[in-house]
């Protein structure tokens, strides 16, 4: 697949086509990693772990339990 660099404010920018994110699984939300060997460029999508998404419902449940405490301590 060929596809041209696009110019975004300051920045290039490299589009991808509906269908192939589709493909991986990814929206406009998802994040990615690029890396280079300094001749191929490479973007692979950033997957969760099952232990992220445990830790992270963990830390969702104890700021929703200790919220008011967490907003006094803070002033």
């Amino acid at each position: 697949m060929i596809k041209k660099l696009t110019r975004t404010g300051n920045s290039i920018a490299l589009v991808l086509d509906k269908p192939l994110l589709e493909q991986l699984g990814l929206d406009e939300n998802a994040e990615v990693e690029v890396s280079t060997n300094r001749q191929v460029i490479v973007v692979t999508p950033k997957r969760s772990s099952a232990r992220d998404r445990k830790f992270r419902k963990a830390v969702d449940k104890i700021n929703r339990k200790y919220a008011g405490l967490f907003k006094r301590l803070s002033e």
